[in-house]
């Protein structure tokens, strides 16, 4: 059991100075801050306005937000956490109830701090630190009550404002208030209840700037939408504008777009004649081949991977050269892009143009056995391409893929630890492979003894 050494002494906020507990309860201070401090009833008993405050309740809350802030007396020494229910042992050391009573239950027959013998088991209830805790929570219980409802009143008066303002006003408007959420995230309901979200909508209209769109983009990707308000943003005019900005904004707007979109996809009423767009598809081509955007490569190839799984519009894909681009690309991803960009390819290859587009292009076998064994997701992809490549033009595509070292690479899968299904087929596309050679030529090819056979 790790030892803790618990600070005598700490400091008030304000005042600077330094005092010790007895020194804090008979001056009846706290935190430095007036309004909070102890009240002495006639028989001496230590009281506050806080009382009728949950103290459990107030730490759970306020802990996280005042952090290291928090003085050390306040602390239990075996859970490093605000005590609520403070005891302290015939050494005098104090705890919180439940963790020294565990500590004693497990047989331990001295002090977690100091390591002294307990002469004395019992526990004695830590009155005047309770107080203390009460009284220091319970004011930045307050202040935080009240910090928060000046933040929701701030942000019914920007939703206000953005109803009568124009032109540039509109979109300093627009800054602040996304500004306030990213800061203060509890201001959504009060965006919603002010009907910001409707009038937000309302504002990506034929006639919206860039500057107008991209801001209210990125605060409709930073609160939660239900579902009419989602339904009422998936029309085409707004999704125009949209791929607009996915063309011609900046990084940051294009990357909220695509968080956009996506979000929209997520519902069941989404038609995927909203992304058949072919002005869409080839910004998120572009963005997806900007290296000089990392988090856009990544942003951009998951919005088209989406795309990718609605059959009617992989055509519409195939047909703005996306597969070549794809391949072209594939060896320089990172791991984190990789996998998508295969999936995208993946689903491709299931219609007769992606096919075509994959054979047609001559870096997409070497590279997809290249790529085999990166990881079991990247993998069975490159498999599937493989398997649909070849499928379609076995005499050709089966040789290049052998002498691109694809036998031996497909071994190693089926001796891998990868699940069945992935196995079996990379055992099928092995035999595929095979059908145009001897055995002895297939061996030599695959560089395999007879006993691998």
């Amino acid at each position: 059991m790790p030892q803790y050494r618990q600070q005598g002494q700490w400091r008030l906020e304000g005042r600077g100075q330094v005092v010790d507990l007895q020194t804090a309860v008979k001056d009846g201070i706290l935190g430095g801050r007036s309004g909070g401090g102890l009240l002495a009833e006639k028989d001496g008993t230590l009281v506050t306005a806080a009382e009728k405050f949950d103290l459990k309740k107030m730490v759970d809350e306020l802990d996280s937000a005042v952090g290291e802030d928090v003085p050390s007396v306040f602390i239990c020494p075996i859970s490093l956490e605000p005590m609520v229910d403070p005891v302290t042992l015939c050494t005098g050391q104090t705890y919180e109830r439940a963790h020294i009573l565990k500590w004693i239950s497990l047989g331990h027959l001295n002090c977690p701090t100091t390591m002294q013998e307990l002469w004395d088991d019992d526990v004695t209830p830590n009155h005047t630190l309770r107080q203390l805790i009460l009284a220091w929570f319970s004011q930045r219980h307050l202040l935080s009550k009240k910090r928060s409802e000046d933040v929701q009143g701030r942000a019914a008066g920007l939703v206000q404002s953005l109803k009568k303002a124009k032109g540039q006003a509109r979109v300093q408007a627009l800054k602040d208030l996304l500004k306030l959420i990213l800061d203060q995230p509890s201001v959504e309901k009060t965006v919603a209840d002010s009907g910001g979200v409707t009038h937000l909508s309302s504002l990506l209209g034929p006639f919206t700037s860039h500057a107008v769109g991209s801001e209210v983009i990125a605060i409709l990707v930073n609160i939660r939408l239900g579902t009419d308000a989602k339904t009422n943003l998936m029309q085409p005019a707004k999704i125009s504008i949209v791929a607009g900005m996915l063309n011609e904004g900046t990084i940051d707007t294009k990357i909220n777009c695509t968080k956009f979109i996506e979000m929209l996809m997520g519902e069941k009423s989404f038609r995927s004649e909203l992304v058949s767009s072919p002005s869409l598809l080839v910004a998120l081509l572009r963005l997806a081949k900007d290296e000089r955007h990392p988090n856009g490569i990544a942003a951009g190839l998951s919005l088209l991977k989406s795309v990718s799984f609605h059959e009617h519009v992989r055509s519409l894909i195939v047909s703005i050269g996306a597969v070549p681009q794809l391949v072209e690309r594939l060896p320089n991803l990172l791991p984190d892009c990789l996998e998508p960009a295969l999936h995208i390819l993946d689903n491709l290859s299931a219609t007769g143009e992606g096919q075509m587009a994959l054979k047609n292009c001559p870096q997409t076998i070497p590279i997809a056995v290249k790529l085999l064994m990166t990881s079991e997701a990247c993998t069975r992809h490159g498999v599937s391409i493989l398997w649909n490549i070849i499928n379609l033009a076995p005499d050709v595509c089966a040789s290049l893929a052998i002498e691109a070292g694809l036998g031996a690479k497909l071994l190693f899968v089926i001796q891998s630890g990868y699940d069945a299904e992935l196995k079996q087929r990379a055992a099928y596309l092995l035999k595929l492979c095979s059908l145009n050679y001897t055995t002895t030529l297939f061996m030599s090819k695959c560089k395999l003894t007879r006993t691998i056979q």
